[in-house]
């Protein structure tokens, strides 16, 4: 043999998960919605509690399924939201990557639904969350963990109060 054709020769390796089949690093999704409600002493955002951590109403959007209508069904499932509306159109803010590549997409809606339900998750057995709060732009920033709160900025400056 010549060195050329050892230089051509094709060296077995051993086969990994990642040789057999592709992996999809594509970050996983989610959407939700950041609802706001006007009332006499302004304007208020729902935040959702699990644990010690708060949130807006959100989850992982199925396969197929469009962003927004992810955002809509996670609005029904976690907090009962079913008049949500989109007075300010359908823009979107996404998050910076968290947790191992997540990244969530946030619609900004309005609801006139006061009170605060947390269904039932048949698969869990029990709410998703522990608390739903109605708080100011204020206590939202107090509340949220400094990656979300760029979006009570988005939403205090579309409604007009920053």
């Amino acid at each position: 043999m010549n060195k050329g054709a050892l230089h051509h020769e094709k060296v077995p390796r051993p086969r990994t998960e990642n040789s057999v089949t592709p992996v999809d690093r594509s970050p996983e999704r989610s959407a939700g919605v950041v609802p706001l409600r006007h009332t006499r002493a302004g304007w208020r955002v729902l935040l959702l509690r699990a644990y010690r951590n708060w949130d807006f109403p959100k989850g992982r959007i199925e396969p197929g399924e469009a962003s927004l209508a992810a955002a809509l069904r996670e609005a029904r499932e976690e907090a009962d939201l079913a008049d949500l509306e989109f007075p300010w159109g359908e823009g979107f803010r996404d998050t910076a990557p968290y947790a191992g590549g997540k990244v969530a997409r946030y619609y900004l809606a309005e609801t006139r639904t006061a009170r605060i339900m947390l269904p039932i998750n048949p698969e869990l057995g029990r709410a998703e969350h522990h608390e739903g709060r109605w708080v100011s732009f204020d206590e939202a920033h107090r509340l949220l963990v400094p990656r979300l709160r760029f979006l009570v900025d988005w939403a205090a400056s579309v409604v007009g109060v920053a």
